[in-house]
């Protein structure tokens, strides 16, 4: 028996404290327990199992993978215990956590830049595969469009929840980022019995309608950058499986995701916060007789340095233990007017601050995340500017603060030349304020 053995059979736990009120019972499948911790060390297996059977890796090869991390520690793990060589692809938004795992197992750990088209060459997928090519032995594990990948799921995942209800279970709701572990897994239980499949998005992700902006739960959902030519979702996602989706916030995610630490003892990521928030909705729904299954992907011990973190929460606007002030969002705070990237001088009226936005869909109502922002610009710094001039001239880098984090906190970690700051709330920016407003706290 060697660590792959470990994979898999996950264990169902009852959820006791998030559902009170309600009457259906809520399992939650617990995937973090999987030897690489998390429901991606069944992909990476049957993705390696399938390249091995059919040549396209052999002995002494190198397993090449873009990821947010999880698929990549799988990888990691199998290619240590198989005598691979491996090679990781992560954006620079992935958890230290997540790297310092990678690098444990011995892989080599590209970072590369993230809130990139998909047709930049930085983006994750594009070095992967320029990787994989260049590498002699180099095989490309290729998650979002691997076959294996949801064939895993229909294979153990499915089957085990439906053993372990015996057939019970009436919904299975689980998080869409690669579109894996639903599609698999959903089709099983859907063939199987009478199961609504349900899939948890964050809100602005385009698999539930949203905007494609960025969002904080990692590990989930779709992003697109807004100057993305085409829009290629995953073939490992198959929408025709999912009966519905449910779109949870960024603060309902993270909340949930502390309140399961603290209220169930089970230390989970945030895209289980996410899954959990669409299952209890569901639930709610739902009389005596109905069995809720949540899928919980990965543990909370790959994002001690966030979600659990009240340090960055108050960096990123999100609720957090109070501290003493004086406070970022207690200073004279000005609403900033959003242009898009392209405006002119005469767009912005005297007295005015504008944010530079890249552009977003129509109907897109959110506040402009960080990611968005190409940067600010005053009317008071336009004196003697040609009407028709772009303001993307005048703009200066945006840094961002929390609404409560400590001022003195924002500025130290503020860059000297920077005039303005971003006022963040869950995320989003929802306010500005001038340096020196902020020292003059």
């Amino acid at each position: 028996m060697s660590v792959i053995d470990a994979i898999g059979d996950t264990p169902l736990i009852r959820l006791t404290r998030v559902t009170e009120g309600i009457a259906a019972e809520v399992l939650l499948k617990a995937e973090f327990l999987n030897p690489g911790g998390s429901v991606k060390d069944r992909a990476a297996l049957a993705m390696v199992s399938a390249a091995e059977e059919s040549g396209e890796l052999r002995p002494g090869g190198v397993i090449v993978e873009g990821t947010s991390g999880n698929t990549g520690i799988g990888l990691a793990m199998i290619a240590a215990q198989r005598g691979y060589r491996a090679i990781v692809v992560v954006p620079d938004k992935s958890s230290t956590e997540k790297i310092k795992t990678l690098r444990a197992y011995g892989a080599e750990v590209v970072i590369t830049a993230g809130g990139v088209t998909r047709e930049d060459p930085r983006h994750v997928s594009r070095v992967a595969a320029r990787l994989a090519e260049e590498t002699p032995g180099g095989w490309l594990a290729g998650q979002y469009d691997n076959p294996a990948n949801p064939g895993a799921h229909l294979a153990t995942t499915g089957p085990e929840i439906w053993r372990q209800t015996g057939g019970r279970v009436t919904h299975f709701v689980a998080g869409v980022g690669t579109g894996g572990t639903i599609s698999g897994a959903g089709a099983y239980l859907r063939e199987t019995g009478a199961v609504t499949v349900v899939g948890a998005d964050p809100e602005s992700s385009v698999y539930g309608g949203g905007d494609g902006s960025p969002y904080y739960v990692e590990s989930i959902g779709h992003y697109v950058h807004p100057d993305t030519v085409e829009d290629v979702w995953p073939q490992s996602y198959h929408p025709k499986v999912v009966d519905r989706i449910e779109r949870v916030g960024d603060r309902e995610s993270i909340a949930m995701t502390r309140r399961l630490a603290r209220e169930e003892g089970i230390l989970a990521g945030a895209s289980t916060g996410t899954a959990v928030v669409a299952a209890l909705r569901v639930a709610r729904e739902l009389g005596p007789s109905g069995v809720v299954v949540v899928l919980a992907p990965d543990s909370g011990r790959a994002y001690l340095s966030k979600y659990f973190d009240d340090d960055w929460l108050r960096r990123a606007g999100f609720p957090a233990p109070p501290v003493p002030g004086p406070l970022t969002g207690d200073g004279p705070v000005v609403t900033p007017l959003v242009l898009a990237a392209d405006a002119t001088v005469r767009d912005l009226a005297a007295g005015e601050v504008a944010v530079l936005v890249l552009p977003r869909p129509a109907g897109s109502e959110a506040p402009p995340a960080p990611g968005d922002v190409v940067g600010v610009v005053a009317a008071t710094e336009l004196a003697g500017a040609r009407p028709d001039a772009p303001l993307r001239d005048f703009a200066r880098p945006l840094p961002s603060a929390g609404a409560g984090e400590p001022a003195a906190e924002a500025l130290a970690r503020t860059p000297a030349g920077a005039i303005w700051l971003a006022v963040l709330t869950d995320g989003r920016i929802t306010g500005a304020i001038a340096r020196a407003a902020l020292e003059a706290e």
